[in-house]
């Protein structure tokens, strides 16, 4: 078991959403992030005073699978994310210890699904 965790652009959200459905995946968890890397930020002028702006609105996709999809969330997500321009994201894979499914009682791989 894998958690699967990217931060993308937040314009992207869809055509991840679509990439990952093609590929058999069809849950996972979503939330806005500020974060910076290599792009560093912009400035903007507000009333008059020069502001840099270096946490970027991003979003945090995470999804919990089983080994055998780990592959293909990973290629659903790159596909889906990809612009080839700076600040397409990062994906991280985290090993799951346990997972437990709150309504059944579940647990493993069962509970992931």
């Amino acid at each position: 078991m894998k958690l699967i965790v990217a931060y993308i652009q937040p314009d992207q959200l869809t055509s991840v959403k679509q990439s990952l459905y093609e590929k058999k995946v069809f849950k996972m968890s979503v939330t806005n992030a500020l974060g910076c890397g290599q792009q560093k930020g912009y400035h903007e002028s507000y009333r008059g005073s020069d502001i840099e702006v270096n946490l970027l609105k991003k979003i945090r996709v995470e999804v919990a699978v089983n080994d055998e999809y780990v592959k293909a969330t990973i290629d659903g997500i790159i596909d889906g994310a990809r612009t080839g321009k700076i600040g397409d994201g990062k994906i991280f894979v985290l090993d799951m210890v346990d997972c437990i499914r709150i309504r059944t009682g579940e647990e493993g791989c069962e509970a992931v699904g």
